[in-house]
Formats: structure tokens, C-alpha cells, sequence
């Protein structure tokens, strides 16, 4: 089975992957672990994507596209795979089946999971991190016992740049601009599904379980 997980950013995309994975047997594939397995194994196409990250250049869409297949036409891929935060785009997306059809392979489910805008912003801006030891908390949701102190190691909690609020907003505006028309896209070939992501993790998970059943 061959999943794409389409949602903005903190709507729980990368948790729901990994259930999935362990569930199907069928691995979790994103745009920074192909890009950061192809440069470790220093493959042709690795170098030249390096060359691009090195310099803090985004790397072109038809060089992601090509580590994309290599990735894809991997062993481990055999049975499927569920791609997370990629395609970003109509193009990547046009040009994924493209790769696909090449191999005999498409789509099956397009997984959105749906999360309100005011919600991601209450659950990404709230998050804070521990200077000290890394452990993750939530003002709302799981706060510590004393305020902006860590219940492990007592280090000083903070707000990671990519969760304050004028970030996370900036980072949904891309996602709609950008993301959005995935879903008519993928709405056409009759293989989205959507998914409510207000509700708990299980739920979210029993759901999809639904769908890929």
C-alpha cells in the first residue's frame, strides 16, 4: 500500500507515520531523511543535493524528485511506503506519479488529516523545550510543576523559534499557498481521504486504520 500523509504543520502527520509503519510493516519516507541518507552514502545523486544544503539553497525540485525514486525503488519499499511532507506541491506531485507509473506503482491513499488553525497554534506556540536535558513539555497540555522549570533536570524551559506564534502562522500561510491544492489534486484521483486531527492520538489512529482496512 503506497500512502501519502498530507496536513499543516503540528497536525500530527510524522506520529500517525511511524503507528502506520509499525501497523503495516512499510516505512516512513520524508524529504530530510532521503536527502540526509543520500548524502551520508555519498551517492551521486547525495553529493550534488549536499552542494545545495551546504550553501543553505533549497535543492531543486527535479533533484528531489530524482532521490525520491532511488529511495522508492529501494528493497524495503517492495510492499509500499508512506510518504510524509512529500509532495509539497501540484508540480512534485505531477511528477511523482510520473516516477510511480515508471515503476508499475500509484497512490492509494492520500491521508489529510484536517486540524483548525487556531488549534495548531495552541498546541505549536505552547510547546516548550529544557535547556538542560531536552525533554518536552506543554503549557496547556503538559505543563511542568513549576513554571518554566523542568520536572527532570531543573534547566530552564524555552520556546524554540519555530514555535512562536508569528512563525507557526508564517509556516501555515506556506502550507496553504503551497500544499493546499494537493488536496483537489489528489480529491481528482479519488484517493483522498480526510481526517479529523482535533481528536486524540488513538482516535486519529483507529480512523486511518479504518480506511487502510
Amino acid at each position: 500500500m503506497n500512502i501519502i500523509l498530507l496536513g499543516p504543520p503540528g497536525s500530527g502527520k510524522g506520529t500517525q507515520a511511524k503507528l502506520i509503519e509499525e501497523r503495516c510493516g512499510i516505512p516512513q519516507i520524508s524529504t530530510g531523511d532521503m536527502l540526509r541518507k543520500a548524502v551520508e552514502n555519498k551517492t551521486e545523486l547525495g553529493i550534488k543535493a549536499k552542494n545545495y544544503m551546504d550553501s543553505g539553497a533549497l535543492v531543486p525540485d527535479e533533484l528531489v524528485i530524482m532521490i525520491t525514486e532511488e529511495r522508492l525503488k529501494a528493497e524495503d519499499c517492495r510492499d509500499g511506503f508512506i510518504l510524509d511532507g512529500f509532495p509539497r506541491t501540484v508540480t512534485q506531485a505531477e511528477a511523482l506519479d510520473e516516477v510511480l507509473n515508471k515503476m508499475n506503482k500509484k497512490i492509494d491513499n492520500a491521508l489529510n488529516i484536517e486540524v483548525k488553525e487556531d488549534d495548531i497554534i495552541r498546541r505549536m506556540s505552547g510547546r516548550r523545550i529544557c535547556k538542560g536535558c531536552g525533554a518536552s513539555y506543554h503549557i496547556i497540555f503538559n505543563p511542568p510543576n513549576e513554571e518554566n522549570i523542568c520536572d527532570l533536570c531543573g534547566g530552564e524551559l524555552y520556546q524554540r523559534d519555530d514555535d512562536k506564534e508569528e512563525t507557526v502562522r508564517n509556516r501555515l500561510k506556506v502550507y496553504k499557498d503551497q500544499t493546499e491544492p494537493l488536496i483537489n489534486y489528489y480529491r481528482e484521483k479519488s484517493v483522498l481521504r480526510s481526517i479529523d486531527g482535533g481528536r486524540k492520538i488513538e482516535e486519529i489512529n483507529q480512523l486511518i486504520e479504518e480506511i487502510l482496512t
